[in-house]
């Protein structure tokens, strides 16, 4: 099969899997590779088949409702609900936004060198300016070559030498330690996997998909495709989780460097263990992912936002026509650019962001859980027993970590 006609059945599930390593995650996995070596290696495989089973409920919520979640809470339940859904998406993305801009521009001054600050700035307007004067259908195409990007990670994992016997092992025999340092890296990472704003985004998405496509209901082959995309999506988003957490622990843990401040630093402290090109590819993928990931953040933010307030929205319309959605895109990108010049340390900028997603992500599954279950909404279409087991678990699972994490502070 062509590479092109490879890239025409990727959809919004692909995407947003590929969205889900954005510099933060990628931050959060070299330190849960630094500091536990392969040793975390089994959340990988964990918590693959939750993230699939969370994003197809959201994916058959917009294909269904014909409409985003944030639009679906405010016909179905209460605005109280609703507001908290959105403030709890939209304190997470503005973070996560100024963590991975920052983490971008780092890595850029890294390979090319000029100040981080140039760098910043460019990748704000260029992010924004792809948003707002694209159009959706062209945008869809460059957001679909980027996730290119994060082969980057497979590649380097490769020119490192590795024991596969102990990642064999580390991979299908889950060990656990009873320590806050422990359970803030698995909150950390279910939060950077399992993220508020890719519910939002995917099922946005996938109602701009159907308007593109002028489908004007739901088929059987809408949902088939959208659950093979999903699930394609989510093994790839987890797939660079192991080899980012792989290169890490077999490069700086076996060296006695068990912690990183930036994801920028995890390139950089790869050079002298893995050569220039491991670096350089590391490097490059913190920038890609970023590009991928920051307007999808800002996406996702606007489109809960619009469909909140009922405004015509959607990156399917022009500026004129959606002053409102485009506007809060504009604005969580710059307060997230602005946050990178407090002055907080960016490690902890990152790895903070990726535990608030931990702390936020479990009452909005509920949520999610009643919506995907209301027959008013879904019809014949609504969750089967496994998804429920499925969705019930993790949403248990992050909150009873979340709590324990409160406990320890």
């Amino acid at each position: 099969m062509k590479f092109k006609s490879m890239l025409r059945k990727v959809g919004p599930g692909f995407v947003t899997g590929a969205a889900d390593d954005d510099p933060s995650g990628i931050a959060t996995y070299s330190q849960t590779g630094a500091q536990f070596g392969y040793g975390q290696l089994w959340v990988a495989l964990f918590s693959f088949p939750f993230m699939a089973v969370v994003q197809e409920m959201c994916g058959r919520i917009g294909l269904v409702a014909r409409a985003g979640l944030s639009a679906t809470i405010r016909k179905h339940y209460s605005r109280r609900v609703l507001a908290i859904a959105i403030l709890l998406l939209v304190a997470a993305n503005v973070l996560n936004i100024g963590a991975d801009l920052g983490a971008m521009a780092e890595a850029a001054t890294l390979v090319f060198g000029f100040p981080a600050a140039v760098w910043l700035v460019a990748f704000t307007a260029l992010t924004l300016a792809l948003e707002i004067f694209v159009s959706y259908k062209r945008y869809g195409k460059i957001l679909k070559y980027l996730t290119l990007s994060l082969f980057a990670y497979v590649a380097t994992a490769f020119v490192v030498r590795q024991d596969w016997g102990a990642v064999a092992w580390s991979t299908f025999v889950p060990s656990f330690a009873w320590s806050r340092g422990y359970v803030m890296n698995i909150v950390a990472i279910l939060g950077t996997t399992i993220s508020p704003y890719l519910f939002f985004w995917q099922a946005s998405e996938e109602v701009e998909e159907e308007i593109a496509a002028h489908r004007t209901h739901i088929s059987k082959r809408s949902l088939t495709d959208m659950r093979l995309d999903t699930v394609a999506g989510m093994f790839f988003s987890n797939l660079i989780m192991f080899f980012i957490i792989l290169t890490v622990a077999s490069t700086l843990h076996a060296n006695g460097i068990t912690s990183v401040e930036t994801a920028a630093q995890a390139a950089e402290a790869l050079r002298p263990f893995a050569g220039d090109l491991a670096f350089l590819l590391f490097a490059l993928g913190i920038i890609g992912t970023g590009l991928l990931a920051v307007p999808i953040l800002a996406g996702s933010a606007s489109y809960a936002i619009a469909e909140a307030f009922g405004w015509h929205g959607g990156l399917s319309r022009v500026f004129h026509d959606a002053k409102g959605f485009y506007g809060v895109i504009i604005a969580a990108t710059l307060v997230g650019l602005g946050l990178t010049f407090l002055g907080i340390p960016p490690f902890k900028l990152l790895y903070q962001t990726a535990v608030v997603n931990g702390l936020a992500a479990p009452p909005l599954l509920v949520l999610i859980l009643l919506v995907a279950n209301n027959k008013n909404i879904m019809g014949e279409h609504t969750n089967g027993w496994a998804s429920n087991v499925a969705g019930w678990t993790i949403a248990l699972v992050m909150a009873a970590a979340g709590i324990a994490l409160i406990a320890w502070t």
